[in-house]
């Protein structure tokens, strides 16, 4: 564990000092993506910090077990009025002011303090619990990247179709317009189009709009603007799932990092009750002191340097603390049965995003091929209808209805290329098993070069 996480800080470093390609070379690939999200996602960072601090718990936990010394130094300043009693005494009464002065130095070694060592296995438990938090925010990073670079791409792709529908439109309509001034056509066909671009146009302006959005999207989490993305290669061919969804789920019970991190919170609830109760338990130390006191006067008139050490065993028994100890213990074991419930609900919940990404990569899989051949079948019937209406036995209305289908299945095929893709990430970071391999493997499903 403790190497991956140096990997990862490691991979972070060296990406924050790569040079960026050049832009005009090649768009983006994924992989791009994800090595500037690497090297500037907030999110990331904020974990990787908040990890090496967790590592300090380490000698924290150490330290419970480590002898402690303590310095001290006091000064004083005294007056007293002295008035004596009695007959034979040797000192005279009156007023006497003096200053006293101490240094002293306490070294004090647990022997048995059973709190302190159950204390040191919790701090253990947080540091495994911080590192499992650290990989699960960079599993979420690859998904958030891949779900951002995707949303792009179809925001770009429904941009790009709408701008070919337009121009097609514009077409029709010079057409229908050109006919119509030389008597071939109805002024229907001409106000048809017109409104068939003027619609165009207003879907034009909110697909712009959505390709900004998505692009700062994507901004927030690269810290920079993504210049041009690489698309899905034309010749995609998805690939059927070799494992049934037993197995996915066997390998998410053992690898889902959600529920192991509400496993570290059960241990340390249970931990937490073992320490509670060894509050009861006497604690022993080996306790060693040395003192300088010095004093240049005193009540009876003289004044005294006084040099001591000591060395011994100190046991303290906790006998009653008002009742607060139980009811630690019976808080702690509350909180213990919480946190079993939250593993169940963090088991439960990990099987139902399997399930979800499993049959929805699934359902991708046969829409991408039944949008392929739908795109074939919806080209066929703009060609014939496109001969029909130069023949004269079908309208332009028919075009324009035979066009937007076309559009349509090309936009509906890209989107369910895109999350056919997507799809494979979701269900590899549902199971808990994605990796920087998972994301080159659909790296390589990208086109190399505009």
């Amino acid at each position: 564990m403790r190497q991956s996480l140096l990997l990862i800080t490691a991979l972070f470093a060296t990406t924050a000092l790569a040079t960026p390609a050049s832009k005009a070379s090649k768009p983006q690939s994924l992989m791009d993506i994800y090595n500037l999200a690497l090297a500037h996602d907030p999110t990331l960072a904020s974990a990787l910090n908040g990890n090496k601090a967790a590592q300090e718990l380490i000698e924290q936990a150490k330290a419970l077990y480590r002898p402690v010394v303590n310095f001290s130094a006091e000064a004083s300043a005294a007056q007293a009025d002295v008035n004596y009693k009695g007959r034979g005494i040797p000192f005279p009464n009156g007023v006497r002011s003096y200053e006293g002065y101490q240094v002293g130095v306490e070294a004090r070694q647990p022997l048995f303090r059973k709190e302190n060592l159950v204390q040191m296995e919790q701090l253990r438990t947080q540091v495994s619990q911080a590192d499992k938090q650290l990989h699960l925010t960079l599993q979420n990073l690859m998904l958030r990247t891949a779900q951002s670079y995707f949303d792009t791409l179809i925001a770009q792709d429904k941009l790009d179709l709408i701008r070919a529908q337009k121009a097609a439109i514009l077409s029709q309509l010079d057409q229908a317009k050109t006919n119509f001034e030389v008597g071939s056509a109805t002024i229907t066909d001409s106000n048809e189009a017109q409104a068939r671009f003027d619609l165009i146009v207003a879907q034009e302006i909110a697909a712009q709009n959505a390709f900004e959005i998505a692009k700062r999207s994507l901004e927030a989490i690269i810290g920079e603007m993504p210049h041009c993305l690489a698309k899905v290669r034309a010749d995609l061919k998805p690939n059927a799932l070799k494992q049934p969804l037993d197995e996915w789920l066997k390998v998410a019970a053992d690898s889902n990092l959600s529920i192991q991190i509400q496993q570290d919170m059960a241990t340390l609830s249970n931990q937490e009750i073992e320490r509670n109760q060894a509050a009861h338990l006497p604690t022993v130390d080996a306790v060693a002191s040395y003192t300088q006191t010095s004093a240049n006067g005193s009540n009876f008139g003289f004044g005294s340097d006084i040099n001591t050490g000591t060395i011994g065993v100190e046991l303290n028994l906790p006998l009653y603390q008002g009742g607060a100890t139980s009811s630690r213990v019976r808080q702690a074991v509350l909180n213990k049965q919480k946190a079993l419930d939250d593993v169940e609900l963090a088991r439960r919940q990990t099987e139902l995003d399997t399930q979800t990404a499993y049959l929805n990569l699934n359902s991708s899989i046969a829409q991408v091929n039944a949008y392929q051949q739908a795109l074939i079948s919806s080209q066929s019937q703009l060609d014939s209808t496109q001969t029909g209406y130069e023949a004269g036995i079908r309208t332009s209305v028919d075009v324009l209805n035979a066009q937007q289908q076309l559009f349509s299945a090309k936009r509906d095929l890209l989107a369910a290329r895109y999350e056919y893709l997507l799809n494979i990430i979701r269900l590899k970071a549902a199971v808990g098993v994605i990796g920087d391999g998972d994301l080159a493997d659909v790296n390589l499903q990208l086109e190399k070069s505009l």
